[in-house]
């Protein structure tokens, strides 16, 4: 007969799977001695002799004289509760009733009269029904014998001849018993869902028993049902399909630790192999995984201090001339026999003018405009969907990568201006210390006159400890929005031109020392970080020809490098300012000054060694300035060619991109031949003014900065979808200029997919820590619930729009799943598809019915 589960389950699974035992009560009319031992008594006792044969229970007394006790719960008993004389017949006669309670202070029934003890038998050896795991069951001794006058301990048989076996304890297994005594073996789970495996060396499984097969069979199917259990709830990264919504969190959460698990027993598995792992597969694990090299490293690796004009590439020989604002070169060095021209291509201004005048009316066309807006709308609906269905699995694939998380992948500031790179306490610290260590050093001349460091702070009436962040003055606040001007004038610490000059110029008295080592310092915070890089702005203004000489040496002499650092170079839009000072006498001239040291360094390095060796470190060119400032002067075929334009107005915006555009195309193709690095055009646009900025840039730029307008052009928006442009987007400096925060495309941006990162812009107007950039991404994560795979797919954006080398997804360095960039790379295809599918049918459709007018045409009379 095998007994009900109710006493088996408890009597199988001890105390740490269902409750701890109890000691039983004892009988009326039952000697103390009687009881079991606990399970607080020591295992190292020797069994007490057997008791003998239990004598027949009295006669129940009459109604009249017992008294009558309230009824307690039953307790399912297991075998252990037994006496040793019971066997066979104990377990098929009627069961007892429950033992009950006394409430205390009640006095006891009148005991029967005991009867003389019987000659004792020899114990019948019973097999205990159910054995414990040796771990958590608790200790259970066989019972203690009656209290008999004269008895004696010594009258006990040996321990060896005991018939009842020690059950599982809370103390340790010995020796003998782990090495297999008692025919033990462990119980194996029964693996049916994925998972990590129940590692049985922390929780050992232990069945030993004597008893019959049946029972045994029935314990380790209860146990092995119980593992699969648990492991059903706890399967990783597998939920059922229909399950309420109000569990997802619950759920969520259940994965993080699984997860977490799996990566601990990953560890913990590995922990035995790595004695075998030689030393140099451990390195190049270590890099693999740690340190990862990203694109640029390799060609910013050389150090200025080892140029050697003798070494650097032969003088090619060949002339150079600008002819209608565009450089041409010549096999030789006399640029009148045009037949020695080198086939240099570059786009047409005839072309640009009529490309650019068809996308402005197709910007304006209705049906176009609901078509691009619908489909910008369909996008972000889908990536809602998309996170719905594989938020959880994006989490799963990052956290399955090790050592990989968002502060320690690749972030570059593709959008930061050199001369603002360091945060406002920053520069007050070097200003303090320049003027304890260098104030008698001559650092500025003021009408012919030289002045110290010292003198001109007394000009001020300012001592180092007069200055204070407040006093400096360089943060933006409220007053500068929508007033560039006032923007502007907070690059000069203290309100004064004359501090701008000296801390934060390349070209000074003093050479840009200054300058030099706040961007070291800068540089040094970068490395520090280790996986933070940045694209520095420096300025060509165009006022002369020898600027880039100027600045290239600035950057070589003291040294201005670092691996984590590339250049960018501005030019801003102030051809009016220098036309109304006199110092250019044309717009041509303007560019020869940019672009003609360029040509003749690549054509002959040896003339210009530190400029041929700055150029290799310098990603592209950038065109700056106020947006909002209104333009006199629409471009057409009417407008002047550059040495031509002599008034003061300012060209407009999209003047300023094409002849930049078509230079750096002639340039690049010259560097391509001699095997030179070569340039990109990635200007500001889009930041304020007119929408046609932004057709101008959709045109020539690989990369724009700001793109705030394109929330307000849906044509244009979708087209920069569909070329992915990058947008290089600083929400803070938005924020302070032109757009509040929450009014911020970018999160709207990224839904959509277009190609959006986060820069800083001018860390000296607009941060206050000494990471800027976490600093942008950290406000935008809390503002607009970012998850971690949109951070890292922002970060993974900035270097692919950056001039650093990069290959394809890699979870192991970017820590963005597959599952997004497949996501966006399959839909980017579907759209490019679709566009291309309405081109194709209407083409087709276009030819038949030119087919259909030709064919119904009347035939001429012959």
């Amino acid at each position: 007969m095998i007994p009900p589960l109710g006493g088996v389950i408890p009597c199988l699974l001890g105390g740490a799977h269902g409750c701890p035992r109890r000691s039983r009560q004892p009988r009326w009319g039952e000697p103390p001695a009687q009881r079991r031992r606990g399970a607080g008594c020591s295992d190292n006792l020797p069994p007490p002799p057997p008791p003998p044969p239990r004598p027949h229970p009295p006669p129940a007394p009459s109604s009249s004289s017992a008294r009558r006790l309230p009824a307690g719960p039953r307790r399912g008993l297991c075998s252990s509760d037994r006496q040793p004389g019971e066997g066979a017949a104990a377990i098929a006669r009627p069961r007892r009733p429950a033992a009950v309670r006394v409430p205390p202070g009640t006095p006891p029934p009148p005991s029967p009269p005991v009867p003389s003890p019987p000659v004792p038998s020899p114990p019948r050896h019973h097999p205990p029904r159910f054995h414990h795991p040796p771990a958590t069951a608790t200790t259970i001794a066989a019972p203690a014998a009656p209290a008999v006058p004269g008895a004696a301990m010594a009258s006990a048989p040996p321990p060896d001849k005991c018939p009842f076996k020690k059950r599982g304890s809370l103390q340790a297994p010995s020796p003998a018993e782990l090495r297999g005594g008692l025919g033990s073996r462990p119980l194996q789970s029964a693996r049916s869902l994925p998972g990590p495996p129940h590692c049985l060396k922390h929780f050992p499984v232990d069945l030993r028993t004597s008893m019959d097969g049946k029972y045994k069979e029935i314990a380790e199917e209860l146990f092995c049902r119980s593992l699969a259990e648990s492991e059903m709830r706890t399967a990783p990264y597998e939920f059922p399909e229909e399950s309420p919504i109000e569990q997802l969190e619950e759920r969520r959460q259940r994965l993080e630790r699984q997860i977490s698990q799996d990566v601990k027993l990953f560890k913990e598995q590995n922990e035995d192999l790595v004695d075998h792992v030689p030393k140099e597969r451990e390195a190049l694990l270590e890099r693999e995984f740690q340190r990862v090299t990203i694109s640029g490293e390799e060609k910013c690796g050389h150090p200025y201090e080892t140029w050697d004009p003798q070494t650097m590439p032969a003088d090619l020989g060949f002339g150079l001339k600008m002819v209608d604002g565009v450089v041409h070169v010549y096999t030789k060095q006399d640029p009148t026999d045009k037949s020695t021209e080198l086939d240099l291509p570059y786009p047409d201004l005839q072309e640009f003018i009529a490309d650019m005048n068809f996308l402005m009316a197709l910007i304006i066309n209705g049906p176009i405009k609901s078509f691009c807006y619908r489909r910008l709308q369909y996008l972000s609906s889908k990536f809602q969907m998309h996170v719905l269905l594989n938020e959880m699995k994006e989490l799963a694939a990052q956290k399955k990568v090790p050592h990989r998380d968002f502060y320690n992948i690749r972030k570059v500031d593709t959008h930061i201006h050199a001369s603002s790179c360091m945060n406002q306490k920053h520069l007050l610290r070097f200003i303090k210390r320049a003027m304890k260590k260098h104030l008698d050093e001559i650092v500025h001349v003021e009408k012919g006159k030289e002045q110290t460091l010292k003198e001109v702070f007394e000009t001020m009436n300012l001592t180092a400890y007069d200055l204070s962040v407040d006093t400096l003055d360089v943060h933006a606040d409220r007053n500068t929005f929508h007033r560039f001007d006032k923007f502007n004038a907070k690059y000069n610490p203290i309100g004064e031109s004359i501090l701008r000059e000296i801390f934060i110029k390349t070209d000074n008295r003093i050479s840009g020392k200054y300058f030099a080592h706040i961007i070291k310092e800068v540089m040094s915070d970068l490395e520090e970080s280790k996986y933070q890089n940045a694209e520095l702005r420096l300025s060509i203004y165009g006022r002369s020809r020898d600027e880039w000489d100027k600045l290239a040496r600035w950057a070589v002499n003291h040294r201005v490098h670092s691996n984590n650092v590339r250049w960018l170079v501005q030019v801003p839009r102030l051809f009016d300012v220098y036309r109304t000072k006199k110092q250019l006498a044309n717009f041509q001239e303007m560019l020869e000054n940019i672009f003609l040291p360029l040509f003749e360094a690549t054509v002959h390095p040896a003339q210009h060694p530190e400029l041929h060796l700055f150029l290799e470190h310098v990603d592209g060119f950038d065109s700056v300035d106020d947006e909002s400032k209104p333009e006199h002067h629409i471009f057409n075929l009417d407008s002047p060619l550059p040495g031509n334009w002599v008034e003061e107005d300012n060209p407009p915006y999209s003047y300023y991109l094409y002849y930049m555009y078509a230079n750096m195309t002639v340039l690049n193709h010259l560097r391509r031949k001699r095997g030179f690095h070569t340039f990109v055009l990635r200007p500001h646009c889009g930041e304020a003014g007119p929408i046609h900025h932004l057709v101008s840039g959709f045109m020539v730029s690989e990369n724009i900065s700001h793109g705030l307008l394109l929330r307000k052009a849906p044509v244009l928006q979708y087209l920069y979808y569909l070329a992915q442009i990058g947008i290089a987007m600083s929400p803070l400096s938005n924020n302070s200029l032109f757009l509040s925060y929450h009014r911020n495309p970018l999160p709207e941006y990224l839904s959509r997919g277009l190609m959006v990162s986060l820069s800083t812009d001018d860390p000296l107007q607009f941060h206050f820590t000494k990471e800027p950039l976490m600093e942008e991404y950290s406000i935008a994560t809390q503002v607009w619930k970012l998850s971690s795979c949109d951070m890292c797919e922002l970060a993974r954006n900035s270097v692919l729009m950056s001039g650093f080398s990069h290959k394809g997804n890699d979870i192991r360095r970017t820590n963005v799943p597959d599952i997004r960039v497949s996501y966006r790379f399959e839909t980017l295809c579907q759209e490019l598809t679709l566009i291309t599918q309405a081109v194709q049918s209407a083409e087709l459709e276009t030819i038949q019915e030119e087919d259909a007018l030709t064919i119904t045409a009347p035939l001429p009379a012959h």
